[in-house]
């Protein structure tokens, strides 16, 4: 049974828009994602959110939400659009606003022989790239994004609305970067990075599966360090004044490519 919240001041309403804060969002396990196309996208992958806010909405996939959680015994809370607007921190609030459970996988439990493509990302900092790799990485058939050292919240409200539902679809994991390399080396898997630095064109090689892509941080790239553990470290042509790819788009362009050459085997 559905709700009504009309009080900006009810504990719900502030509990809620505290999960825009990331210790608020570790502390309770939860994260928050807006929009019909996202939460649309979550459900078409079985995940339903804990809460559901809505302000009254007729779009057909808000009543085909509505009428999914509470068939499934969820938390639906009808509200006024002001009210979304203080959940979400926007101006002009999107439909709905869905609470769900935080998605992280441990690095353990990650099943490397599920997908040929797999994505690392090494420090990156911009919650606009996380979610455009996500959404890559979705496009690819990737198994999933392996978050390595100090990174972005996936969870915070800015990366999950970048990555336009693909956190739904993509396993998530976070690791230090020797956890990562002792679990690595421990089975099946090529480790690709990427250097300026490198002297073998992108397009040369033929890659093995799996293949894990090695994303570095959008200012610094990949450390020395990191760099020296990869089994194949590959470079782009940059034939303008540019000197590098943004990371989002390198990691694309690398993604395809070992897509291809996968797609032609």
């Amino acid at each position: 049974m559905a709700r009504e919240i009309t009080g900006f001041s009810n504990p719900l309403v502030k509990r809620v828009r505290s999960l825009r804060e990331k210790k608020f969002r570790k502390a309770e396990g939860l994260f928050l994602a807006e929009g019909l196309r996202i939460l649309t996208e979550a459900r078409e992958e079985g995940v339903l959110p804990d809460m559901l806010f809505h302000a009254g909405s007729a779009h057909p996939l808000a009543v085909d939400l509505i009428a999914a959680m509470e068939a499934a015994g969820g938390d639906v809370i009808e509200t006024t659009p002001d009210i979304l607007s203080k959940i979400s921190g926007k101006d002009n609030p999107q439909a709905v606003v869905g609470v769900y459970r935080d998605r992280l996988v441990p690095l353990a439990k990650l099943d490397r022989s599920k997908a040929d493509i797999w994505i690392v990302a090494q420090s990156l900092r911009d919650p606009g790239n996380l979610g455009t790799i996500l959404r890559t990485g979705d496009a690819v058939g990737a198994g999933g994004l392996i978050l390595i050292d100090d990174c972005v919240d996936p969870f915070s409200v800015e990366s999950v609305r970048a990555s336009m539902g693909a956190l739904f679809t993509q396993s998530i994991t976070q690791a230090r970067w020797g956890e990562f390399m002792a679990w690595l080396r421990s089975g099946p898997g090529e480790l690709i990075g990427t250097s300026l630095k490198a002297t073998q064109d992108y397009q040369e090689l033929c890659y093995q599966s799996p293949s894990f892509l090695l994303v570095g941080n959008e200012a610094q790239g990949l450390p020395e360090s990191y760099e020296a553990e990869c089994d194949l470290l590959v470079k782009m042509p940059m034939l303008g004044k540019a000197d590098s790819l943004n990371a989002a788009v390198a990691c694309a362009v690398m993604a395809y490519e070992l897509l291809n050459q996968k797609r032609k085997r």
